[in-house]
């Protein structure tokens, strides 16, 4: 399952997902972002209605899908939101929302699948957090918050099921070109820029190539651990 997969870097992933063969369920709020995901899976896979913002819905939609008799190895969280605001001027919804999709909502998709992969002794959690969680950024206080408490969230995880063949890892993007940086004014893309060694920034295809890196076998062994594709934005 990929969430937030009709566009960007959570299309990315699904497609090179089912092009390796495995069957993909992509999330999305909306019908008409459902439809996109169904047309690109085709016959590998298709697209459901999920508003991570509803997070009383979560484990009753998730609960829809074993009903169906699927079972989900590889959950991807890369849903995510921006509501960007300095915090003397951010009011409580900006706050809220952050915080419930792109931190509780993963607490709660993570909750739905983890007892199926311990049954089976398999399976891989993977979320996309974000540079910033890790160096912050003016007007992103929320934003910060969300990312950089995925971290935690996600070593104490690894902890708790490493022995049961479940893997729990991060992929942390820097600037990557997608819908957003598009809106970025040639200033605001100088000073980004500016901070990147590689002097340039990252595709959706660097981000999904180090997530199918690390649903494959090839990572069996990597776990609790943030894999930072930043251009050299933010070294650990």
């Amino acid at each position: 399952m990929v969430t937030g997969a009709n566009q960007g870097i959570g299309k990315e992933i699904a497609i090179k997902l089912s092009q390796k063969g495995i069957q993909v369920i992509g999330t999305s709020t909306t019908i008409s972002g459902v439809k996109v995901i169904d047309r690109y899976l085709k016959k590998n896979g298709f697209g459901f209605v999920l508003d991570l913002k509803d997070t009383d819905s979560i484990l009753e939609k998730m609960k829809e899908i074993y009903k169906k008799k699927y079972s989900i190895d590889i959950l991807i969280n890369n849903a995510g939101v921006k509501l960007d605001n300095l915090l003397v001027y951010m009011n409580n919804k900006e706050w809220e929302n952050v915080i419930k999709i792109n931190l509780t909502s993963i607490f709660y998709m993570s909750k739905s699948v983890i007892r199926s992969m311990i049954k089976k002794k398999y399976g891989r959690i993977i979320t996309i957090g974000s540079v910033i969680g890790y160096i912050g950024n003016e007007g992103q206080v929320n934003y910060s918050a969300s990312k950089s408490g995925l971290i935690g969230f996600h070593k104490s995880l690894a902890l708790e099921v490493a022995s049961k063949g479940i893997t729990v890892n991060i992929v942390a993007p820097g600037l990557i070109k997608t819908n957003l940086t598009k809106n970025l004014n040639i200033f605001q893309y100088k000073k980004h820029l500016s901070k990147i060694p590689m002097k340039r920034i990252g595709t959706v295809e660097e981000i999904a190539d180090a997530v199918i890196f690390l649903s494959s076998e090839k990572a069996s062994y990597i776990t609790g651990h943030t894999l930072h594709v930043n251009g050299g934005m933010y070294m650990t």
